[in-house]
């Protein structure tokens, strides 16, 4: 059973390293500012003791006054994981950093997100619908969806 690291120690950890990340914990949850995802999840994924090299999954929750994007990470050899969050404001262009380039495995996931729920990936190399056509009106998981 994969052990679930202290979000406390990590974000401590992250402070000291990345101060302008701004991260906070609450339990097993770490949360970061959006414009701090890319370089934070780089970080994750090459600090000894932490490595985590492997992106479980990328999904976003509509909370209607933000988004929240929550990235679910592991380690393969340390056997241990964690969960990011980072909380994004306003309707119209809700946006994070892609982390594409850190773990290829979310280039699908992001996609998912950005046509389900309208969170565009900043940097993503083909950020394009998934399960939708192109020209879906809107994005079908916003609570604020009114229907095709």
């Amino acid at each position: 059973m994969t052990v679930a690291l202290s979000a406390q120690e990590v974000g401590e950890r992250l402070e000291k390293d990345l101060p302008g990340a701004g991260a906070s914990w609450q339990m097993d949850q770490l949360q970061v500012r959006p414009e701090a995802v890319r370089e934070v999840c780089r970080w994750l994924k090459v600090e000894s003791g932490l490595e985590l090299d492997y992106l479980v999954a990328i999904t976003a929750v509509d909370f209607v006054d933000h988004f929240e994007v929550v990235y679910h990470l592991a380690s393969i050899g340390r056997n241990h994981s964690l969960v990011l969050k980072t909380k994004v404001f306003g309707r119209e262009t809700p946006a994070v950093p892609s982390v594409v380039e850190v773990w290829q495995g979310a280039d699908l996931q992001e996609r998912e997100v950005w046509d389900l729920m309208g969170v565009r990936f900043e940097g993503h190399p083909n950020l394009k619908r998934i399960l939708t056509w192109e020209e879906f009106p809107g994005h079908p998981l916003r609570k604020d969806f009114q229907g095709a």
